[in-house]
């Protein structure tokens, strides 16, 4: 037996109660101190995302995105320096090819690619950051909350 994956959205009465999840995955040296900053500045921000601050977004095993959708996100969001001022010169370059392989290979999984997203956001774009993270949780909200169900398959 192999376990086959279907996705598929609750846009229904049951589901518009409950609370997306948003998982972000923040360069340390840029993407979360512009978080920081927007925080400082009392930004207002939505609360449905969790921050997961990694060394750098060149480092971050693309494992971890996809284990985020498998363990209930329903979107999730990976922000690292702009190209060129990286803090370990050339990580957000490796990050970005990585991303976009990632998010071409999404629909294959049955997970929408707008449920995804990738940016770059440095320390002094706290307001960037505010409406980075307000446009991508509204738009998790259109989508609805991801249901992941793994059913049975016979393999041959």
């Amino acid at each position: 037996m192999v376990d086959a994956i279907e996705v598929t959205n609750k846009n229904s009465v049951e589901a518009a109660g409950k609370q997306i999840k948003i998982v972000t995955f923040l360069c340390n040296w840029c993407s979360y101190a512009g978080a920081d900053t927007a925080g400082v500045a009392r930004l207002k921000q939505p609360y449905d995302f969790r921050i997961i601050r990694i060394p750098c977004s060149g480092r971050l095993n693309l494992l971890y995105p996809l284990r985020a959708f498998f363990d209930g996100a329903d979107g999730v969001l990976i922000s690292g320096c702009h190209p060129g001022d990286c803090h370990y010169v050339e990580g957000n370059y490796y990050a970005r090819r990585r991303l976009e392989v990632l998010k071409n290979f999404l629909p294959f999984l049955g997970i929408e690619p707008d449920r995804f997203k990738y940016t770059w956001i440095s320390a002094t774009e706290g307001i960037k950051w505010q409406e980075t993270i307000t446009q991508f949780t509204q738009r998790i909200q259109e989508l609805g909350p991801l249901s992941i169900k793994r059913k049975k398959v016979d393999a041959e």
